[in-house]
């Protein structure tokens, strides 16, 4: 047989080496020593070979837009959705279109080549959803873009935003979404969760809202949120992101939460350079990071990954693209410092936002030819060095590479 990509000397995070062979976009071998022949050969070079980086959170509407129509200078979150209100009257959809292609081809670099992006709905021209559907054709071959029809400014709190949730599905928007700690109550709040459930369980769709993302521990969506897919039987489908209401909670009802979203299994998706950037800012001191209790979720059996949400845009001047940086802090900002801890935190921009958002990677036959060959020996080598992606592999085909860096000393001692 002869395959159409033949990895050679590749190491596998968990130490062994092998060749992986691909054919017709899948994976057909994993094994020491693969003789067959094949259209390209790639040479690994003992280095780490990694399913894709995932990036399971991020607003592609409104990235690299940083500056446009001004900065955001008291970093906080509602500055940012204000800002982003702003934008949304001066921007067209071409130049949604050329930000969003920029950072995919960023993002494809850095080795990522999955994507859930929140789109914001609330725009009345609707040039959001039909731009991010026009990116989404442009990138299908290489990179999996999963769009989330997100009410930016409310689902009860926008006149039009429920019907352009639905409009949104129906144009081909992949998730329902939301962000009940912005309705104009708590009660508003709890509602839109229900909706926003309820529509998901009709459609057979998955649902992900941005739940209480705030530093007032009674923003407590989260629980409505897992008592609503228990109801409506969405038990695996349903994300919650950010939960950064949750590093302020009691430990008494935290202790009674976690339970609760681990039976209902509701996934949690933190966003850890946003969430310790644009929380805590109306705290003196000791000041709150804002980052979700991510060891104690994983520890109740709750899926958690870590996404990046913003780059560039009107809640975060930095950004690259690299979800290496993500796990980076994270790991960081949780105490996740164990062996097996960081490796997890790994595991968190790889396989496990993968799993949250359906797809098919992984390193085992019959998994999607997509993966990543970095200049690092191990996962934790990787999360230090935040290495070059030397090789990556979509859909068996090798889509970027990089040269490893190399640094000359001018000295001697």
């Amino acid at each position: 047989m002869t395959f159409d990509l033949l990895v050679k000397n590749g190491l596998l995070p968990d130490g062994r080496t092998v060749d992986i062979a691909i054919a017709d976009g899948m994976i057909a071998a994993v094994e020491p020593d693969i003789t067959a022949d094949a259209a390209q050969v790639v040479d690994a070079g003992g280095k780490l070979v990694s399913p894709p980086f995932v990036d399971a959170h991020f607003h592609m509407d409104a990235t690299q837009s940083y500056g446009t129509p001004r900065v955001n200078m008291s970093g906080t979150l509602l500055e940012g959705i204000a800002l982003w209100g702003e934008l949304k009257k001066l921007q067209s959809r071409e130049d949604i279109v050329a930000r969003a292609l920029s950072y995919c081809r960023e993002a494809i670099g850095k080795g990522v080549l999955a994507i859930r992006s929140h789109v914001d709905v609330t725009d009345k021209s609707f040039q959001t959803v039909e731009a991010l559907l026009e990116v989404r054709d442009h990138v299908r071959d290489v990179l999996d873009l999963q769009l989330v029809a997100f009410p930016q400014d409310g689902w009860f709190r926008s006149a039009t935003a429920e019907a352009n949730v639905v409009r949104a599905l129906d144009a081909g928007v992949d998730v329902v979404g939301g962000i009940p700690h912005f309705e104009r109550t708590m009660t508003d709040g709890a509602a839109a969760v229900r909706a926003a459930c309820e529509l998901a369980a009709d459609r057979g769709l998955m649902v992900d809202l941005h739940c209480d993302e705030s530093d007032d521990p009674l923003s407590r969506h989260i629980e409505t949120l897992a008592s609503e897919t228990i109801r409506c039987g969405l038990q695996g489908r349903t994300t919650g992101s950010h939960l950064t209401s949750m590093h302020s909670m009691d430990n008494y009802y935290v202790a009674k939460l976690l339970p609760l979203i681990a039976e209902a299994r509701v996934s949690a998706i933190p966003n850890p350079l946003i969430n310790i950037t644009l929380q805590g800012r109306m705290d003196s001191y000791p000041k709150r990071r804002g980052m979700t209790r991510v060891p104690e979720l994983l520890a109740a059996g709750v899926t958690a990954a870590f996404g990046q949400d913003c780059v560039r845009d009107p809640w975060y001047p930095l950004g690259s693209g690299d979800m290496l940086d993500v796990a980076h802090m994270g790991l960081h900002v949780a105490h996740m410092t164990a062996p097996d801890a960081m490796r997890t935190a790994f595991d968190m921009v790889t396989r496990t936002p993968a799993q949250i958002m359906g797809m098919e990677f992984g390193l085992e036959p019959g998994k999607r030819g997509s993966l990543v060959v970095l200049d690092a020996m191990d996962r934790i080598d990787a999360l230090r060095l935040r290495p070059a992606r030397l090789f990556v592999v979509s859909n068996g085909r090798v889509v970027a590479r990089t040269n490893p860096s190399v640094t000359d000393l001018t000295v001697d001692f």
